[in-house]
């Protein structure tokens, strides 16, 4: 009998330490660790890049490091590329993502959102030389994209059936693959494209049509509400003091629009 008491209490002892694990967050653990760990793809600029004495810097870095600094936590950024973003998450390698992250049906089913700091335009690509003003027109075309990307879901999904969708794993492979040859359509963020005609001004790069407009969200792993509330608390402080505005305006030329800044 006695036995089988100091079994049950064992049990009940080893219940309360799964339980306690259970009520721990990831706020919590941040905290104590006392440094944020973001995550963000230095292939999309001016969102992320590096600078000329190669150190990370755009509008995400910034953005990024200003959570960072309000929340009193050392920043440690952890690069990233376009596919490997969630599963960073996922994986506990990183504790958010600012990284170009739009908000999509799919991708709320495996992760958590908060509220629009940003925005970013997708559009088709392709030499002066190439004639396409829409979807349709992709119909028997080689068309590239980035693996994982909400373009890459969007050709997927509503592109024609003749089209042949070839993808690579970051916007730079992407970029490369078109200023070779290897292929003549792509999808991008629209800020990249100047930025790809420069490399190549023969090719001649030029904004086809534009597939979509997204908000873009810090990313935060399922289920940790309490970090989502205070994410969404601190973007809501940093669009009335301005913040996020300024940086936006710093990198991109131009303010956030008001589908961002009239958020609740």
């Amino acid at each position: 009998m006695k036995k089988m008491m100091t079994a049950v209490a064992i049990a009940a002892v080893a219940m309360m330490g799964v339980v306690q694990v259970a009520n721990a967050d990831a706020l919590d653990d941040i905290k104590k660790a006392g440094k944020i760990r973001i995550a963000v793809d230095l292939g999309v600029p001016p969102y992320g890049m590096t600078d000329d004495k190669m150190q990370p810097t755009g509008s995400d870095i910034e953005t990024a490091k200003l959570l960072a600094k309000d929340w009193g936590l050392q920043f440690e950024h952890v690069p990233t590329t376009g596919a490997s973003r969630i599963p960073s998450l996922q994986t506990g390698k990183a504790d958010l993502v600012i990284s170009t992250l739009s908000i999509t049906p799919e991708r709320a089913k495996v992760i958590d959102f908060s509220l629009g700091y940003a925005v970013l335009r997708t559009v088709i690509a392709a030499p002066k030389s190439v004639n396409v003003k829409s979807l349709a027109d992709l119909d028997g075309k080689t068309v590239g994209t980035v693996r994982g990307t909400t373009h890459d879901t969007q050709l997927t999904k509503e592109g024609p059936k003749g089209m042949k969708l070839v993808r690579y794993e970051d916007d730079a492979t992407e970029a490369q693959a078109f200023l070779s040859g290897q292929v003549d359509i792509f999808s991008t963020a629209e800020l990249l494209v100047a930025p790809i005609d420069k490399k190549n001004p023969a090719r001649q790069v030029e904004v086809k049509f534009v597939l979509d407009t997204f908000k873009l969200a810090v990313g935060v792993k399922k289920d940790e509400t309490r970090l989502v509330e205070e994410v969404n608390k601190w973007i809501l402080a940093n669009l009335k003091n301005g913040k996020l505005d300024e940086i936006y305006k710093k990198f991109h030329g131009n303010g956030l629009p008001e589908v961002i800044l009239n958020q609740k």
